[in-house]
């Protein structure tokens, strides 16, 4: 590892949300110690790995940037550069999985004759996959080396999207999303293992971790907007439109990736740390606030297209108010937790989207996509930009840096868990011929138990200032 270049300016948060997909972590320096749980100065966290919903990390240049000597050690060369860009390709593949299947479960339900409860097991499969690796894979990089791990698992993705893309049978269909989820819990958290052994630490690795980041960011989005032009053609393209990509990757890959030096051990998880009450209430936001959204988009693709008829292209249009606002705002979330502490602006992110989703319940079936779906998309993008960022920083902020690097899978891994578990129950009210009401009083439900539980943050004890 080549030395750390000290920075000249106070660096800034680098937050990293969910999509969506994401943990081994970096160096400790990615973080600072400006966001305080008590009244003694918090060491650094590591930052944890983007989610399958958009993730981000604070750029150092949002702080103005370090000068002299430092502004120097930010200077990458073309293969820093390549491996960057390679990363990042990938970290959109991941990013797009979610959004990307999402618009298409009606044409795939229609096409194989599949009820919706069955058909929503290509999303809750994908959450399922990935939770459940992400735990192991930081043991799998150390005993096996971080280049092998991200390039098996990039083939797997592949394979997986080709065997998805040509079979008619739901169940291998289904199977090929859960190991397309297994592949994200790799490639995605070993992503920023790479980058910690690329680029040298304080400004330049900041940086990179940037720019990683972003890109997953706006996977989301990107993942909406190739749905309405992929299902002009046919659902299937949705599947195989990844292979070739990653398999180009996979290639560069070979290359540019550089081989391990020396074996990082894995993280082990203390008893103590699943009793730590900033990562448990994290966790529980987080999960509430992945599982509402992916439950709220599952409700309004059926809605729209089903119930009012719309288009595949005309459904994703009408969700990029969900995403848009976080892929444009993340450079600006350390600053704002920097300024605002994390306990409130979890607490507000956790108030909007229930508000959203009680609004939509009162009126579900509004003709105006204007006065209905608008302003609950609205509410619940809020939710985001307010506190995804603040929840990545509370779960690991105030954690000895020995714990950690443990402490972000854990975390990540109630992330998916969130949406695995609430997808399957919102499909079953959403076919119980009660109309959609049902399903919106559940999500609302479980948005305010998310509430509920940022609201205890709020207690004096746990109350977070800025330094």
């Amino acid at each position: 590892m080549a030395p750390t270049a000290e920075p000249t300016a106070t660096p800034t948060p680098t937050p990293t949300p969910i999509p969506s997909p994401t943990l081994a972590a970096t160096h400790d320096s990615l973080l600072p110690a400006r966001i305080l749980h008590r009244p003694a100065p918090v060491p650094p966290a590591r930052p944890p790995l983007p989610s399958p919903l958009p993730s981000a990390a604070a750029s150092v240049d949002s702080a103005g940037g370090p000068a002299g000597p430092a502004a120097e050690a930010t200077r990458w060369d073309a293969r820093q550069w390549a491996v960057l860009f390679l990363l990042s390709a990938n970290m959109i593949l991941d990013a797009i999985e979610v959004s990307l299947v999402l618009v298409a479960l009606p044409s795939i339900g229609t096409a194989l004759g599949l009820g919706l409860w069955t058909v929503q097991w290509l999303m809750s499969g994908f959450a399922l996959g990935f939770a459940a690796l992400l735990l192991l894979g930081p043991a799998l990089n150390a005993r096996l080396g971080r280049k092998r791990v991200y390039l098996a698992a990039m083939l797997l993705f592949a394979a997986a999207s080709v065997g998805g893309g040509l079979t008619d049978s739901a169940w291998l269909l289904i199977a090929t999303r859960v190991v397309k989820g297994l592949s994200a819990a790799l490639t995605a958290p070993t992503g920023l293992a790479i980058i910690a052994a690329t680029f040298r630490g304080g400004p330049q690795q900041r940086r990179a971790v940037s720019t990683y980041s972003l890109f997953g960011a706006a996977g989301f989005t990107v993942g909406l907007l190739l749905s309405g032009a992929l299902l002009t053609g046919s659902w299937r393209w949705t599947f195989l439109f990844p292979a070739p990509a990653a398999l180009v990757l996979l290639v560069f890959g070979l290359r540019l990736i550089p081989p391990d030096q020396g074996r990082t051990p894995a993280p082990r998880i203390a008893p103590g740390l699943l009793r730590n009450g900033s990562l448990l209430r994290s966790a529980v936001g987080a999960a509430t606030l992945n599982g509402t959204y992916q439950s709220l988009l599952l409700l309004l693709v059926f809605q729209t297209q089903r119930q009012l008829a719309w288009p595949p292209w005309q459904s994703a249009l009408a969700l990029l108010p969900a995403c848009v606002p976080l892929a444009v705002t993340v450079p600006f979330a350390g600053a704002m937790t920097a300024r605002w502490g994390t306990d409130r602006l979890i607490a507000l992110g956790a108030a909007t989207p229930v508000l959203g989703y009680a609004l939509y319940l009162w009126r579900p079936t509004t003709g105006s996509y204007l006065t209905g779906m608008l302003p609950t998309l609205l509410l619940v993008a809020a939710g985001f930009v307010l506190s995804f960022a603040a929840l990545n920083l509370q779960a690991t902020g105030a954690l000895p840096a020995a714990e950690r690097a443990a402490a972000v899978p854990l975390y990540q891994t109630a992330v998916q868990l969130g949406a695995a578990a609430m997808l399957p129950v919102t499909a079953r009210l959403l076919g119980s011929h009660h109309g959609y009401r049902p399903a919106l009083s559940f999500v609302t439900a479980v948005g305010a138990a998310g509430l509920l539980t940022a609201l205890t943050g709020l207690r004096p004890t746990h109350r977070q200032v800025a330094a």
